[in-house]
């Protein structure tokens, strides 16, 4: 960052601490920042090669796909949605599962004790329009 550019960013936050709270809208919220190790998060999964993957059980068995990930507005912990059943895309149903049950064993997801008659006795999941 050059110095110029880095000055200019220092006044901007100092003015904006010192601002009048009269500006402020709504109920006052802080923001906490936790510190990640960039390392550690690069050895994980991007969504983009989550999105698609064949889910297996532990026998090795094909169960399902990862069809999308959905974060709820009022939760924090993704939840898969699984394509389970049909050929080519047709007469497939969707359920969900939450992310944090699957496991990551040989770069593919493990869904244990899953098996496509168990997932296809879940609530059918549906897109919100």
């Amino acid at each position: 960052m050059t110095k110029p550019l880095a000055a200019a960013l220092a006044f901007a936050l100092a003015g904006a601490a010192v601002m009048p709270n009269a500006l402020a809208q709504g109920t006052p919220q802080t923001v906490s920042i936790m510190r990640v190790d960039p390392t550690s998060v690069a050895t994980g999964y991007r969504t983009s090669k989550v999105v698609g993957a064949t889910v297996y059980n532990e026998a090795n068995e094909s169960v399902g796909t990862i069809d999308d990930l959905i974060i709820a507005p009022n939760e924090r912990v993704p939840f898969a949605v699984v394509s389970v059943g049909g050929f080519l895309g047709m007469g497939s149903r969707y359920v969900v599962v939450p992310y944090n049950s699957l496991q990551i064993r040989d770069k593919k997801m493990v869904l244990p004790g899953a098996t496509k008659d168990a997932l296809k006795a879940l609530p059918e999941f549906k897109y919100a329009s």
